[in-house]
């Protein structure tokens, strides 16, 4: 026989959705029916409200003429009898006190509301009267108030679904607001009178207060870290703390939570940009992981732009420098809030470029840049290089560009040069030429189904197409479009940048940013399009031959000018001899003062004009050159006689025969003419680098003594013995592998301080003190004494017959 089915089967989905249908459905009724009582007591208070106002405004109009009322006395009489007649209004139903209105409304044309839009001479009945009107009136019942139902789950039975409802417990609000208003009585009536303290009293309370604040904000972050989906709410706990309102522990405690936001944001927010979620997906239904993501996310975002609309307001409270109303915080500590939220904005800034409002963030930025406040200022601008040297897409660059370009434009180039400084540290390298890239990365060829055939057997063959089309999709799959992408975008940046420092140099050329754009040129002039070429070397030229630039202005045209020539302006038959000539005399305005720190962008001139142009440079203008650094290397400040001195000893190795300059005996005709600002033409061959010799020893009281820097005095001695590479006089690794622009740097004084130290003497300290001729030799010493005391006073002193036995 057959199994007895079990009549108890487990429900199907259909029944579980209809269940689930009607506890959607009974939470919705219930939420209407909040919804409703909340109206009704609304609606109640509102009508309880305009019956109080009308109670106290209505008066009964006074008539213009009163024929019994002349006296005064008797008209106050009457005006107090009709106030004590009103007062037993307020006790009136609604419905009498509208009618007794209106029967007032109807009086005369002085007493009606102008306001109504009902006619003034109405029809009227001869039998009909006021009061059977009124009497037709339906009256209010006073009925027992509704009450609000709950509905529940319902009951399945034979018959069906039986809904299931309970009465919400009914709460008299007039005895609570009753009970409330007596307790706020009495509380008013207890409330002490509050001490005042002391001022140790004062800052003990307020260190209490503070550690309080500390503790609570740690637990907050703490528990937001430790899982951040589930306690994504306490972010808006944190985040209302920067509105505190204690004035003894507001600046600081409002500090404390912005720098605590940031890096709760830089902690818990994705690799990934947010979007918002569309209707269809809003509509879809999700796992619950997925849903507490989204809740995760919204919440996060939401949290985030309302924490930089914060930071934006405190900046822009210390620039209108307007006192709030609630006079927490006083107008100095506008300026530190201000200062702690630019540095969360700079840091948020940099570490996420990738995350929403990251271009709100920018157009914060930027105009901070050109800040009076110059820690400010400075703050924005490291931020932005700080962008520019990580990020590796240039997408965060390009935004930052464009803002920077317009901001500059817009300020008519009043603007502070760091600025512009900034574009130094972008990160381009190359731009977008497909003809270069496609010569590089060759497609690789597959072979012919004849070669194959040819050199492969059939199994061969067989693996060899399945391996060619596994190729084929690896291709596709590869990174090339993000490559693509990265020139793409670094090709925008680089035109952007370009239109800026081109506008400049047609229309701002006495503008101080004029340095920065020619300094900016110069490091990507080997990326400008060769038709500029022509047109920028005649500006340079230009520029540098108006005498309106100073010395640094001047260096960075011919620096700029030979970073053209070095490139793609080989091709161009452009004669650079006056660029040449231009740094020839310039040298000489370089000293150990102000100018001492010009000596950097001299030895990158000189490294592109006569090291990397060796083919095209003659002996005389490298002979030239080298004997004018050497003289410039007596003036100038150690860091900077070693940095020429190293590129002295390169271009020695690169011109082999300026060796003769070692020589004392002239190779030519002519004299050496030092004043002459023609490198070519001063006769360079007929001198001799004397000053090596200077720079190695110093003659002082017929004493030859040490130059003070070792390092000065160890390329002179290696130059003077001709730069060999090997023996005594050749230099140590640290010295010669380094270039003149490490060399320079390495060696700087700028702390103050002597770079290398000076060594300390081992001699011991000595506890008496040699004085006079105990320095001599004991011989010496003793044949003066011996002389002094043997000298014959008591002789007369006879020159002339001195004379004469001299002349004998």
């Amino acid at each position: 026989m057959k199994a007895r089915r079990n009549k108890k089967q487990i429900p199907s989905f259909r029944k579980l959705l209809k269940t689930s249908k009607v506890k959607l459905e009974n939470k919705l009724k219930n939420k209407q029916f909040k919804q409703q009582s909340t109206l009704k007591k609304y609606r109640k208070e509102q009508r309880k409200l305009r019956q109080a106002v009308k109670d106290a405004v209505s008066k009964r109009p006074i008539p213009l003429e009163d024929p019994k009322g002349k006296r005064p006395g008797k008209r106050i009489e009457r005006e107090e009898e009709e106030e004590e007649e009103a007062l037993p209004l307020d006790m009136m139903d609604e419905d009498d006190l509208q009618l007794m209105k209106d029967l007032g409304q109807r009086a005369s044309f002085l007493t009606r509301d102008l306001s109504s839009s009902e006619p003034v001479h109405v029809k009227k009945r001869k039998r009909e009267h006021i009061i059977e009107k009124y009497e037709k009136i339906p009256r209010a019942l006073q009925t027992a108030p509704e009450k609000e139902l709950i509905h529940l789950l319902p009951i399945k039975d034979k018959s069906g679904i039986i809904p299931q409802t309970r009465e919400k417990p009914v709460i008299d609000s007039n005895q609570d607001e009753e009970d409330q208003e007596e307790v706020e009585l009495e509380e008013e009536i207890i409330e002490d009178p509050v001490r005042e303290l002391t001022l140790e009293e004062h800052l003990t309370e307020r260190k209490k207060k503070l550690q309080e604040k500390k503790m609570h904000i740690a637990a907050l972050a703490s528990a937001i870290l430790s899982d951040p989906e589930s306690n994504i709410k306490k972010l808006k706990e944190l985040r209302s703390m920067l509105v505190e309102q204690d004035p003894d522990v507001a600046v600081t405690v409002r500090k404390l939570v912005i720098v605590s936001l940031m890096e709760l944001f830089k902690d818990i927010t994705p690799s990934y940009k947010i979007r918002p979620l569309t209707e269809a997906e809003k509509s879809t239904k999700i796992r619950k992981e997925t849903q507490k993501l989204r809740e995760f996310e919204e919440g996060l975002v939401s949290q985030y732009k309302f924490y930089l609309e914060n930071l934006e307001q405190m900046v822009k409270d210390w620039k209108q420098r307007k006192l709030k109303k609630s006079n927490v915080i006083s107008l100095k500590a506008y300026k530190g809030l201000a200062e702690v939220a630019v540095k969360s904005l700079c840091e948020l800034l940099v570490a996420l470029p990738h995350f929403n409002f990251h271009n709100n963030i920018i157009v914060l930025i930027v105009p901070l840049m050109n800040d009076v406040s110059k820690l400010i200022s400075e703050m924005c601008c490291e931020a932005v290089k700080k962008l520019f040297k990580q990020d590796k897409l240039g997408q965060a660059s390009l935004g930052v560009i464009k803002v920077i370009s317009g901001f500059v434009k817009g300020r008519n180039y009043e603007v502070r040069p760091e600025m512009l400084k900034t574009f130094l540290c972008l990160r381009i390298k190359e731009i977008e030429v497909k003809k270069d890239t496609e010569d590089i990365n060759k497609p690789k060829k597959f072979m012919t189904f004849k070669e194959k055939r040819k050199t492969l057997s059939r199994m061969q063959r067989k693996w060899k197409k399945a391996e060619e089309k596994l190729e084929r999709e690896l291709r596709e799959a590869e990174a090339s479009e993000s490559t693509e992408k990265k020139l793409k975008l670094h090709t925008e940046t680089l035109n952007i940048v370009f239109v800026t420092y081109f506008r400049i140099l047609k229309k701002a050329q006495r503008s101080p940013l004029l340095p920065a754009v020619l300094e900016g040129l110069a490091k990507f002039a080997h990326l400008i399009n060769v038709e500029f070429f022509d047109d920028l070397l005649v500006v340079l030229h230009t520029l540098i031959e108006s005498g309106d630039l100073s010395y640094q202005e001047s260096l960075h045209c011919v620096q700029t000018a030979f970073h053209i020539l070095s490139g793609q302006g080989d091709v161009l038959n452009i004669d650079p001899m006056k660029f040449y000539t231009h740094l020839y005399k310039t040298l000489f305005k370089l000293h150990a003062g102000a100018t001492n720190e010009g000596v950097e962008i001299v030895l990158q001139c000189l490294d592109i004009m006569l090291t990397k142009r060796r083919k095209q440079v003659s002996q005389q203008r490298a002979l030239a050159f080298i004997k004018r650094l050497c003289t410039l290397a007596l003036h100038v400040l150690p860091n900077s006689s070693i940095g020429i001195l190293a590129i002295n000893r390169i271009l020695m190795h690169t011109f082999p025969k300026t060796d003769l300059l070692l020589d004392n005996e002239s190779q030519g005709s002519g004299v050496f003419l030092p004043e002459l600002d023609e490198p070519e033409y001063c006769n360079a061959q007929n001198t001799a680098l004397w000053e090596l010799h200077a720079l190695r020893v110093r003659v002082a009281s017929h004493f030859l003594l040490r130059h003070y820097h070792p390092i000065v005095q160890r390329f002179a001695a290696h130059l003077m013995a001709g730069a060999p590479s090997e023996g005594s006089e050749a230099l140590k690794p640290e010295l010669s592998r380094r270039s003149a622009t490490e060399l320079f740097e390495t060696y700087s004084m700028a702390a103050m301080t002597f770079n290398p130290p000076v060594e300390s003497s081992n001699s011991k300290r000595k506890d008496k003190v040699i004085q006079g001729d105990s320095f001599l030799n004991e011989d010496l010493n003793e044949l003066i004494k011996r002389h002094c005391n043997e000298v014959d006073t008591h002789l007369p002193l006879d020159f002339t017959k001195y004379l004469q036995s001299l002349l004998r």
